[in-house]
């Protein structure tokens, strides 16, 4: 289950801990650039659920090295780990108050939360929210709560980072947006605010609006009577956010541990399954110890579904354990290699290249991809469970994905050759930029599993025997927060290129990650090629599919020719699942993840 740049939220985009993560099952399968193996989506244990089992704790490590941020709003959080931890809060796998249900394909279909009705003559989305949509406080869903999310995407004094030109198809978002209107005009409410209709207007119509994840229809409520007078750009450090927010799926909050876990009990005003299981806890755990928790019988499976993150590099410690079976699932996302080529002008809130920033020359970019080798690094620590990337578009996305370009297949010697080319001579043991002045590379990456830093290291090496001078920021693997908070800033020039990933949406148009108005592009690439592009992936002729997909692998080859961001990994999102767990389902048409699971024995087998 998957919507915008992140794991599941609601149209949206999100940062997850780069790792060589991974998936499989002894089938091999061949997407992308090598083969890997393949594992099923889902599990049932042998048995019948019982009474003590279902009365037990449903036990769910949250695989991360750093505290989560605590953020619950799908609107505002930026990072897989704080969907993960607050989950049970949606039906689906991280839906967070998800509006919508879905085909295997991702596809909108009746029967969620809420039913959407697309008119393209009269350029409207119709969102209908079903008569008992509460929230776990037993107060309505209403119409008001449907278009809130978009006012605190929109705000200009917003922590949110989801906001891309995309939203500026809604009528009066772009004039809400700059701080000349008060509202947005695109929205009209049939019944009244406290209704069960929004009717919203567009200057455009989108194909990816059909599908979850898109990038015009943000696709989750915000409570926007309990949420009160509290200031948008003060909401994500609110009680009603961090401490005791409410939601509108299976499960309700009972108790949050900052950074460290969550805990959950059923939803007695949920409209949907009545979930089986009566409590849930998910708890954070370092990639260096989830292979011995999980030997210790601690946990039933790793949080994250579609995109859960589990260290390739321990699968086979793993595969071993005899009271588990390793589910997965090609991942929704991707690692990857980012420069720093400009800044955000935070006046018009869009991202500037800068002609002459230390990464802004695309041959010293093109270079330092081609001196490393990912596919070595995959064999040796991927266990068949992570590959080399050759697009910013993952393979699961298999109408769109470019399995033909090769993306940056290891070749030392043309590295070497477009250093020279570009004017990076050699003077000494390094080489110097192109006016011969000193030139120091420092590379960002956050603190990870023990395989994950050894790649580090291998990359500065490569890049060393380039004769690049490139050095960690701070001297070592930076801390979660402390990477994205220097990343994030509008202008920073400590990281000149970094190592992140992505979770990215169930509809995989990139605008929210890479578009020029668009926070998450944190390298600050921009060009009129790449708006272009990105705006032809949703034209009136994107409505034909066959342009579509064109017009996907045109823009795939374009990134990779400018190298301002570099695919690095793909991979299988996996965790094994113990043997007292049934209706265990990651398939995108599992509606409903969390009441769908039930044990039958009270602790971990």
């Amino acid at each position: 289950m998957s919507n915008k740049k992140k794991w599941l939220t609601a149209g949206i985009a999100m940062l997850s801990v780069m790792t060589l993560a991974a998936c499989s099952n002894s089938k091999s399968s061949n997407s992308g650039t090598t083969k890997h193996i393949s594992l099923p989506a889902s599990y049932t244990g042998s048995g019948k659920a019982t009474t003590a089992g279902n009365n037990s704790t449903l036990k769910v490590a949250e695989v991360n090295d750093a505290p989560f941020a605590g953020i619950s709003s799908p609107t505002l959080s930026t990072n897989a780990e704080d969907q993960d931890v607050f989950a049970p809060g949606g039906s689906q796998w991280g839906a967070i108050d998800g509006l919508f249900n879905v085909t295997k394909n991702y596809k909108i279909i009746n029967g969620g939360l809420a039913n959407l009705k697309l008119d393209r003559k009269a350029k409207t989305a119709t969102i209908t929210l079903r008569k008992d949509a509460k929230w776990s406080n037993g107060s309505k869903v209403t119409a008001k709560d449907v278009e809130y999310p978009y006012e605190i995407i929109g705000n200009k004094n917003t922590t949110s980072q989801q906001y891309s030109s995309d939203f500026a198809a809604i009528k009066g978002m772009a004039a809400y947006h700059a701080g000349k209107a008060k509202t947005i005009s695109g929205f009209t409410y049939p019944d009244g605010q406290k209704g069960r209709t929004v009717v919203i207007h567009f200057t455009k119509m989108s194909p990816s609006m059909q599908y979850l994840g898109n990038s015009f229809i943000w696709q989750s409520v915000e409570p926007y009577e309990y949420y009160g007078k509290t200031p948008i750009s003060k909401l994500a450090s609110s009680p009603k956010v961090r401490k005791n927010p409410i939601f509108t799926g299976p499960y309700k909050l009972d108790k949050v541990v900052q950074g460290e876990s969550t805990s959950w009990s059923p939803n007695k005003y949920y409209y949907g399954k009545k979930p089986q299981i009566k409590n849930i806890t998910i708890q954070v755990v370092s990639s260096n110890n989830i292979v011995a928790a999980f030997k210790s019988k601690k946990y039933d499976f790793a949080a994250g579904g579609p995109n859960v993150v589990m260290p390739s590099s321990q699968y086979p410690k793993v595969k071993v354990l005899k009271d588990y079976t390793e589910t997965g699932i090609p991942a929704m996302g991707y690692s990857y290699f980012g420069f720093n080529v400009g800044h955000m002008n935070t006046k018009t809130g869009l991202n500037v290249m800068d002609k002459n920033s230390k990464m802004g020359n695309k041959n010293l970019r093109r270079a330092m991809m081609y001196a490393v080798n990912v596919d070595a690094v995959a064999k040796k620590f991927g266990n068949g469970l992570s590959w080399r990337a050759n697009t910013l578009i993952p393979p699961t996305f298999k109408n769109v994905y470019d399995s033909k370009t090769p993306g940056f297949k290891y070749n030392m010697k043309k590295a070497k050759s477009l250093l020279n080319k570009a004017g990076y001579k050699k003077q000494g043991k390094w080489r110097t930029d192109p006016n011969g002045k000193k030139l120091v590379i420092h590379l960002g990456a956050m603190t990870s599993s023990a395989a994950t830093e050894a790649t580090y290291q291998y990359y500065l090496q490569q890049w060393h025997k380039a004769g690049l001078n490139v050095k960690m920021t701070t001297g070592k693997p930076m801390e979660m927060n402390s990477f994205y908070s220097t990343i994030q800033k509008p202008k920073q020039n400590k990281i000149d290129v970094f190592l992140g990933a992505w979770s990215t949406s169930s509809e995989p148009t990139p605008t929210q990650i890479y578009g020029v108005d668009a926070p998450y592009n944190m390298g600050h690439f921009a060009s009129k090629k790449n708006t272009q592009l990105l705006n032809s992936l949703n034209s009136n002729k994107a409505w034909n599919a066959k342009y579509r997909a064109q017009q996907f692998k045109k823009w795939q080859r374009y990134m990779n020719s400018q190298a301002a961001y570099g695919p690095e990994q793909f991979n299988l999102a996996w965790t094994p699942v113990n043997h007292r767990v049934k209706g265990y389902d990651v398939n995108a048409q599992n509606n409903e993840f969390w009441s769908n699971l039930s044990l039958t024995a009270a602790n971990p087998k």
